[in-house]
């Protein structure tokens, strides 16, 4: 394992950091697992999410996120609701950005286990269910939530550090959209606008 951690001698500022060696710890929804880092395996992008599950847990944020969804079903066969919104999670932390990228998920067997889901659900599931959600309802939940998140921060001080920096992307490129272009005479320049 190459893990990195604060070496307990010496003073704050001239602390070393020494190399972790065996496996760490890590509570999940599914039980108490054991990360270990091989640096000659394979990369893959969700190899952190035991840790993020981990602080999913240790915060108590997924369990009432999970329980308050106003998801509801009348059928014996539906799907879990925390098999739907895990696999939901899962793909967006994949970083996928259409519902059929979610059977890229199928074939994975730790991290749902990890959330304490049974299976991941296939996107038609995913669809189906979300879609089913009373809109005003589903903003309320979300918003309440995203809430439980950001609210303990705003009693903290902090320093708005904006980056000003503009990449003017051009044409059908992912994130191209008509706004401001400092290359174009007349244009302001203000940082602010």
């Amino acid at each position: 394992m190459n893990e990195l951690a604060t070496h307990p001698q010496g003073d704050e500022k001239n602390q070393a950091l020494a190399v972790i060696s065996g496996p760490v710890a890590v509570d999940t929804f599914g039980g108490r697992v054991h990360v270990e880092w091989n640096p000659q395996a394979a990369v893959t992008p969700l190899g952190q999410l035991p840790f993020f599950i981990e602080f999913l847990k240790v915060s108590d944020l997924f369990d009432p996120w999970v329980a308050q969804c106003p998801l509801r079903w009348e059928s014996p066969n539906a799907p879990r609701k925390r098999d739907v919104l895990g696999t939901a999670l899962l793909s967006i932390l994949s970083g996928h950005q259409r519902y059929a990228h979610i059977n890229g998920l199928r074939g994975e067997g730790v991290n749902p286990a990890l959330l304490g889901m049974s299976k991941v659900v296939s996107e038609d599931s995913v669809r189906r269910g979300l879609s089913k959600m009373d809109e005003a309802d589903g903003v309320a939940w979300l918003q309440r939530h995203l809430e439980r998140v950001y609210a303990p921060l705003l009693s903290e001080p902090w320093i708005l550090d904006a980056d000003v920096t503009v990449k003017p992307l051009y044409g059908h490129q992912e994130g191209a959209v008509l706004g401001y272009n400092p290359h174009k005479p007349g244009r302001p320049s203000h940082t602010y606008l």
